[in-house]
């Protein structure tokens, strides 16, 4: 059946259009007849299509199946549509017309729910005479499957996903995270204790849809309410819906809602309520990582700043911990810092850090020391394993050279009106070849990029100056001085080794582009002169 779809559908595109061999039934020609030569992605009207009703359709075993809709909003080139926020939103106001139901699950479309008993553990949430009536959502942790035994790109994002919701838990609740989360209808129409009203009583939250979901009025509103321009001088996105503002809606939405005097819940079962796919390149994954500063840095300086709206409204500790968030691409200053400076100082011999003899040396060990156990530990006691540590302050280092320092340019750059790109979606899609890498623990660079330079340089100056360094160590009276840089440079080293074996020992599609090995050697070479005549 799936390749027989996969024929026509490929047939179909190939062509531009739907012949009458694929139509079967009046249903699909009026399903069809909206698809025509000026239909793209860019540019169409709405479809709503019913695919299963309720009380009527009937899987192989005579039991009866629920709703099933198809919504494709309409786009046009002259309206924004405010990327998933704006979807979300049409969903929110299609479902409204059609049925109006209390609960609404947002679930990525490449995650798939693993547990059929997730939603009764909601409704204990949810049905708490306690709790209810500030009750916003119940978030579920992301997880995936196909991770490799390493988790070489630190996909899991265990303190993202699983540690840090558990402190939030002991304050208002988790932030919301984009997918895998139960939401109440009535939390995005105003603040617990008041209603804020949308435009058409048949979008309030206690509205009765007391028609079936294929009566003509029933589905000609919900056409309306999907239009690009339907939004037009109304609360959606501001007041009322997922908010607008921000790269990171999920993110931004949570904190407005907690902002607002909504609590949420973190439930961590466990059996995975839902399981999703992770980027299986290095590339999709700082992709990722870039557009998220992007968008958290959108709210840190909006006027919903985490650091004073944020503390105001929530108080203190909610305040700070969303703004831990917020400022994510900030730590790209200090890693790029500590990933240059003291290796280009190493290389001429001059010290920067204190001796081993001085107190301050150990001060520096208590924190470099104190920081990784504790971060350690944390990783360890909620299920990781060491090695699976290791690759996530990895790749803790290689964001703050790449998609983090990226994200921090672009969006300052996008502040001062200089144009940038656009958002793009990340990628799950993999052959059988970057399959094969990924299982044997292989970085995928394959693609070239200007993340990948910073990074190449970084690893190219750690190199050169820890060998450098080690011979002046070694026939040097200055040995203490000298020994927290070896140390710190060392380390880089270490966690560079990946990058050492694609640009030198592989000779497969994912090693490092040969263009970027070049670009930063030279641009390492033009480093080292000018840190050479500022030292001397």
């Amino acid at each position: 059946m799936y390749e027989s779809m996969k024929v026509r559908v490929e047939h179909v595109v190939e062509t531009g259009k739907v012949g009458e061999e694929y139509i079967t039934s009046d249903h699909d020609r009026h399903a069809l007849s909206k698809w025509t030569d000026e239909f793209t992605r860019q540019n169409h009207p709405t479809v709503i299509q019913v695919l299963l009703e309720q009380n009527k359709d009937t899987d192989v075993a005579g039991h009866w199946l629920p709703n099933l809709v198809y919504v494709s909003r309409q786009k046009s080139k002259t309206s924004p549509h405010h990327f998933k926020a704006g979807a979300l939103n049409v969903l929110l106001r299609a479902s409204a017309a059609m049925t109006n139901a209390p609960l609404i699950l947002t679930l990525d479309c490449d995650m798939y729910s693993n547990d059929p008993g997730t939603p009764i553990r909601v409704l204990c949430y949810v049905l708490d005479p306690e709790i209810q009536n500030k009750l916003a959502y119940i978030q579920f942790p992301q997880e995936f499957h196909g991770l490799n035994k390493s988790d070489i790109y630190a996909c899991e994002h265990k303190h993202l996903f699983k540690l840090n919701p558990i402190g939030f838990d002991g304050l208002s609740g988790p932030n919301y995270v984009g997918t895998g989360c139960f939401f109440r209808r009535r939390a995005f129409f105003g603040r617990p204790s008041t209603l804020v009203l949308p435009e058409i009583k048949e979008l309030s939250p206690d509205y009765v849809v007391n028609k079936p979901i294929t009566a003509q009025s029933v589905l000609e509103l919900a056409h309306h309410v999907a239009g690009c321009n339907y939004e037009d001088q109304t609360k959606w996105g501001s007041k009322i819906g997922f908010r607008y503002g921000s790269l990171v809606e999920d993110y931004y939405t949570g904190f407005r809602l907690q902002c607002e005097g909504w609590m949420s819940i973190f439930c961590c079962p466990e059996r995975a309520a839902f399981l999703g796919d992770v980027p299986f390149n290095l590339l999709d994954a700082l992709g990722q990582n870039k557009r998220w500063a992007i968008g958290l840095l959108e709210v840190a300086f909006s006027r919903y700043s985490t650091i004073t709206y944020g503390v105001k409204a929530m108080g203190l500790l909610m305040g700070l911990g969303y703004s831990y968030y917020a400022f994510w691409a900030a730590l790209s200053i200090p890693v790029t810092t500590y990933s240059f400076l003291p290796q280009l100082a190493l290389h001429d011999g001059v010290s920067i850090f204190p001796k081993v003899s001085e107190p301050w040396f150990f001060l520096y060990m208590f924190l470099f020391l104190g920081a990784y156990g504790q971060d350690c530990l944390d990783f360890v006691l909620g299920g990781g394993t060491i090695q699976r540590w290791w690759s996530n302050q990895r790749m803790w280092m290689i964001k703050g050279l790449s998609c983090y320092l990226f994200g921090l340019t672009e969006f300052l750059l996008k502040s001062i009106g200089i144009s940038t790109q656009g958002f793009n979606v990340t990628s799950k899609v993999i052959d059988d070849e970057q399959s094969k890498r990924y299982d044997q623990g292989r970085f995928e660079f394959g693609v070239p990029s200007p993340m990948f330079v910073t990074l190449t340089m970084a690893a190219i100056i750690n190199l050169f100056s820890f060998i450098c360094g080690l011979v002046k160590f070694l026939n040097c009276s200055n040995k203490e001085g000298l020994f927290m840089q070896l140390f710190l440079t060392g380390s880089i080293v270490m966690n560079c080794l990946p990058i050492y074996q694609a640009m030198a020992l592989r000779s497969d599609k994912g090693k490092m582009p040969i263009r970027t090995t070049i670009t930063a050697t030279f641009l390492a070479s033009a480093l080292y002169a000018v840190a050479s005549i500022i030292l001397k």
